[in-house]
């Protein structure tokens, strides 16, 4: 090889040829080429596959982007970096130039949580603190200004980077619309999806400023602190038992039948004695309580509510006073102390009503007399 072959071999050994990003991780966000000074040769080839973009910079300047395609670079075909570079005629001369390849793919399965309590008032259960957490689904939709916001000159970047500013971004919307949506804390489960929509909206708009689209924002789980949903599933549990009597005959006759199936002779025998025993303990407390004679009406002629009669709140004078049965309504309607007008609510209801909206307080006010003639 002559001096003048291997100094020629040389020179070209400066000039880039193809330029091109093989990404063989599933988490990067941006790569910068590794042109190490080298220049890049003027009708060189740029490679940018399916979800890529390709950003030039110069000297930190955001210049052209490209979009997926095989593209020869030429002073003719980048206007914003000619410009950059003050080339005001075309010509074949190499040049240099930052190249970023940016991942423009959706990154899926992210993780957002609240880090701390939600502190909100429910209409049914008053002052309570929600957690909650879900994931989402992001993108890069506009490179350069994801370059100039979040990458800058760093040579490579990750999701994990900038997922930490992505999660407190999003849990900090969620704890803003979920105070102001004021949804009962039971009925935020069947709101999962309707809620989900309308918090991608919001939080787009701060998105918008680092080049990134939510493209999908879940909300997997809202939960009530596990005191309080102790204290449900008890409220539960007496609700599918019903008539509390009638299962404790059936609890005692089950106890009669697995005493009878005590192998041991002797322990068979006290089982079943202990079984019957109690069985007729129980049952004859209850035929005692049902054969009691009615309680006496309460003074002033009115009977005591029952049990699980409904009890209902009112607003008087300003005030929220309560719970109420019907009886004592009555007693305040007719001392004047109520009229159609006052607020009230009860267990289940979306809101406070007027109590002659109400239609099982309405007929309270029907047997009201009329008002007296004047005199």
């Amino acid at each position: 090889m002559s001096i003048f072959e291997s100094l020629k071999n040389k020179a070209l050994g400066q000039f880039i040829d193809v330029i091109e990003w093989v990404d063989a991780a599933r988490n990067t966000l941006t790569w910068k080429f590794p042109r190490h000074d080298n220049e890049i040769k003027n009708g060189a080839q740029l490679i940018v596959r399916e979800s890529q973009a390709a950003v030039f910079l110069h000297e930190g300047e955001l210049g052209d982007v490209f979009g997926p395609g095989r593209h020869e670079l030429t002073t003719n075909n980048i206007p914003i970096l000619t410009t950059l570079k003050s080339w005001k005629y075309a010509f074949n001369s190499p040049f240099k130039a930052d190249v970023y390849f940016v991942n423009t793919r959706q990154f899926v399965d992210q993780k957002w949580g609240t880090a701390n309590p939600i502190m909100m008032r429910d209409a049914e259960f008053g002052p309570v603190r929600l957690r909650a957490f879900g994931s989402y689904s992001f993108k890069v939709v506009n490179p350069g200004v994801f370059i100039r916001e979040l990458s800058g000159a760093a040579p490579e970047l990750v999701s994990e980077e900038v997922a930490g500013q992505l999660r407190n971004i999003l849990a900090s919307r969620f704890a803003d619309a979920l105070g102001e949506a004021r949804i009962p804390a039971l009925d935020l489960a069947a709101q999962y999806n309707e809620m989900g929509e309308l918090l991608r909206g919001i939080i787009q708009k701060d998105f918008d400023g680092y080049g990134i689209e939510i493209s999908k924002f879940l909300i997997e789980n809202i939960s009530l602190p596990p005191a309080v949903e102790e204290a449900l599933d008890k409220r539960t549990q007496m609700g599918v038992l019903g008539d509390m009597n009638k299962y404790t005959q059936f609890q005692a006759a089950n106890a009669l039948g697995d005493a009878a199936k005590n192998p041991g002779a002797a322990g068979g025998m006290v089982g079943m004695f202990a079984g019957m025993n109690l069985g007729q303990t129980i049952t004859g407390n209850v035929q005692a309580a049902n054969a009691q004679p009615a309680a006496a009406p309460a003074a002033g002629g009115t009977p005591p509510p029952l049990p699980d009669a409904k009890t209902w709140y009112a607003g008087i004078n300003g005030q929220r006073e309560g719970p109420f049965h019907e009886g004592v309504l009555k007693t305040k309607i007719d001392a004047g102390e109520m009229d159609r007008d006052t607020l009230v609510w009860s267990q289940g209801m979306a809101g406070w009503v007027k109590a002659g909206d109400a239609p099982e307080l309405s007929a309270l006010f029907d047997s009201m007399p009329p008002p007296l003639p004047p005199a």
